[in-house]
Parts: structure tokens; sequence; C-alpha cells
């Protein structure tokens, strides 16, 4: 079995588009993770997070030939995963209203949005436990319109510049440069209105 510590995500889809095996379960090992935390942060379901992941990969396979190598590979994932999501979250809003106070699910590790995304947001509140304040950011992310959501998930999980962003999601750069400061202060909104929310039921 070839050894790929030392390849790129580039060089590894290559000798899965040749035909190793290994080479594409090496992909999906070295973003489950990642991309499945951004899935369930942009649908706010894991159960359906982990659909849309194998969903996701499927098209990985399905769409291999059109991928341009010299490309990075993670933007094209993460974009086709976020499509993936829109879809869902379309079909959900043809069936349902959106309920914004739905059955959440904490990431795995109980990671905190808050603690990794650099927005200007008050602390939580130390009595707060990690589950405790997952939920409420998943309920804050929530509140956002999918635009605004999918930009700053994006921004987030792939680390890329305004003009990547742009590139990959297909919209302007100025257009990028627009939602990313409305999602953050929406999110910083929306973050204060759950925690409040929350006191005062615990109050």
């Amino acid at each position: 079995m070839a050894d790929f510590t030392s390849q790129t995500d580039e060089q590894v889809f290559v000798a899965f588009r040749d035909g190793d095996a290994g080479a594409y379960r090496e992909l999906i090992e070295r973003y489950h993770d990642n991309l499945l935390r951004f899935l369930t942060r942009l649908v706010g379901d894991r159960a359906a997070a982990e659909d849309l992941f194998q969903e996701t990969f499927l098209q990985v396979h399905l769409s291999a030939s059109t991928f341009d190598a010299t490309r990075r590979f993670r933007p094209w994932l993460f974009t086709i995963g976020a499509n993936k999501g829109r879809d869902l979250l379309r079909k959900k809003k043809r069936q349902r209203t959106v309920e914004l106070s739905r059955p959440l699910k904490m990431s795995e590790g109980g990671t905190a949005f808050i603690d990794l995304l650099e927005v200007d947001v008050p602390s939580p509140d130390a009595a707060m436990d990690l589950a405790e304040r997952d939920d409420l950011v998943q309920q804050a992310l929530d509140r956002l319109g999918e635009p605004l959501r999918e930009v700053l998930l994006l921004a987030y999980f792939q680390r890329l510049s305004y003009a990547h962003i742009a590139e990959d999601l297909g919209i302007p750069l100025g257009t990028v440069k627009s939602r990313m400061h409305s999602a953050v202060a929406a999110f910083a909104r929306s973050w204060q209105a759950v925690t409040k929310e929350s006191t005062s039921r615990g109050g």
C-alpha cells in the first residue's frame, strides 16, 4: 500500500484518479473531521451532515475527471459539500417552516465555533458548560441567512482569502467582502440574542 503521508492532497487525488483505491480512502480520512463539522454547522443536524459527507465524496468520485489537479483540492471539496448542504436546506424549506428551536447536535469533540472564529462577540459565561455553549452557537448560526452562514463557515474552515472564496463560489469579490462583514455582525447579534434568551430561561 502506498504511503501518502508526505504527499499533498492534489498528489493523492491524482493517485486516486489513476486507480489507487487507497488514495480515495486517504482523502476521506484527511477530511472526515473538518468536512463533517462544516456540514453539521451548515445544516444544523449531525445525522444529515453524515449523509451529506457521503454524498460529497460520491460526487468527488463521479466528478474526478473534471477536477483540474493544478488547483487546490480543499476548496473544490468544500464547495461541493456546500452545494450539497444548500440543496438540502432548500428541500427542508419546501417541506416545512424553518424551526429556530429544533433539536441541535453537538460537534465531534464538543468543539465550540465561538472559540475558534475570531469575531468580536461577548465572552460566554464561565459557568456555561461546553455542550450548552455549542448548542447556542448552532442556534446563532441557524439564525443567519443561508448565504451569510455559508460564507462565514467556508471562510473559517478553509481559511481562504476573499479572492479565493469569490472564485470558488463564483461571486464577485465585493459580494464576498460584503457578506463576510454582514455575517460577522449578524453572528455577533445572534450570539447575544441566544445567550440572553438562554439566561432568561435559566433564570
